[in-house]
């Protein structure tokens, strides 16, 4: 059975029981170091656009791109530290890599994982590295190469997380509930099960007061400017599969969610009580995996099981390129802090690629 097969299949037979949450704290022995090769570079176009179904449009230029050699297992999930120093990715060897940018290769291994590794993100400060399988989050120190705490969800699987702007909350969400943490208390501040059916995606807006959650076929958006008393806002439908991925622009004025049903959509969430459809970038053949804004937010960037990535221009709703060299479902991405670089994850093809030059 292919990984893609499991990684869409399987979720239907996964269960949980929801009771308190136990955290363990653990102090693992410093990771292996494995040398590896790499390489990097440049980032792009941001917006409010009208309301619109876009059409497919042929690339003006395709970035070149480079593979990250090393690398032997599928890619879910990878982060740029802040400093954008450090890539990190995560996949079906139940293993974190890190990789140094400026020296194009892997400085570390870290293990600890019994299981796929699906999100990862960077604290704020970039001292942190939490990581999600199974039903547990791993808290790592960077600079140590080590695991600071284990934080255990028991209401089962667990498959998406994001930092809060400020560094001091981590949301985490899997099957029928999002759990937010205290990060420094290593404890639980609430838990929310109200319509979350597979928490598959899920991120912070920039103020850090709206948590923006993909739930099966719809997305929610809940105030956490309280930890402890969140309140669900509104609900987004209309999507014919599952959300995949849910990404807030940088001024937090648009919210784009991608999955199944091959398309990008983008959101006018000015408003915290409603959301406005905006634009629907259309294109990929296959589900959207993940979406990602550019720092400045001017560009979109969507991963997709039809084997490819594409930037969109989100003020001229169009396709800026398509990006092939991806002979597998491409699952994961993220920009660099400084929006001159793409990285992108493959499943079967088992690489990782830097799409270079974005941005002059």
């Amino acid at each position: 059975m292919s990984r893609r097969t499991l990684l869409l299949g399987g979720f239907g037979a996964l269960a949980a029981v929801g009771v308190p949450t136990a955290i363990a704290v653990l102090s693992d022995p410093a990771p292996n170091s494995v040398p590896e090769s790499a390489v990097l570079s440049d980032a792009l176009p941001s917006s409010v656009p009208e309301s619109a179904v876009l059409s497919d449009a042929l690339p003006s230029s395709v970035p070149e791109s480079v593979v990250l050699a090393g690398n032997t297992n599928s890619v879910y999930s990878m982060a740029f530290s802040p400093d954008g120093e450090i890539l990190a990715t995560g996949g079906t060897d139940d293993t974190v890599r890190l990789w140094d940018v400026a020296d194009r290769r892997t400085v570390a291994t870290l293990t600890g994982h019994s299981g796929i590794v699906y999100s990862m993100a960077f604290s704020p400060d970039g001292k942190t590295l939490a990581t999600i399988s199974l039903d547990t989050v791993r808290l790592w120190d960077v600079a140590g190469r080590k695991t600071v705490a284990t934080l255990t969800s028991d209401t089962g699987f667990v498959y998406s997380l994001a930092f809060s702007p400020d560094g001091k909350t981590l949301a985490t969400g899997g099957n029928r509930a999002v759990r937010l943490w205290d990060v420094a208390g290593r404890k639980t501040l609430t838990i929310l099960t109200e319509d979350i059916d597979w928490a598959l995606s899920m991120a912070f807006s920039p103020d850090g007061k709206i948590l923006a959650t993909g739930n099966g076929k719809t997305v929610r958006l809940w105030d956490v400017t309280d930890r402890e008393t969140v309140t669900p806002l509104t609900t987004l439908t209309g999507y014919s599969g599952n959300v995949r991925s849910v990404d807030f622009s940088p001024d937090g004025k648009i919210l784009a969610v991608g999955g199944d049903d091959s398309t990008a959509e983008l959101w006018d969430v000015t408003d915290r009580e409603t959301a406005t459809p905006l634009t629907t970038f259309t294109g990929h053949t296959s589900g959207v995996t993940q979406v990602a804004f550019s720092p400045d937010g001017t560009t979109l960037a969507t991963s997709s099981l039809d084997d490819t990535a594409r930037l969109w221009d989100v003020a001229g709703r169009k396709t800026v390129a398509t990006l092939t060299g991806h002979t597998s479902s491409v699952y994961s991405l993220a920009f660099s802090p400084d929006g001159k670089t793409l990285a992108t994850g493959g499943d079967e093809d088992h690489t990782v690629r830097l799409w270079l030059r974005l941005k002059d």
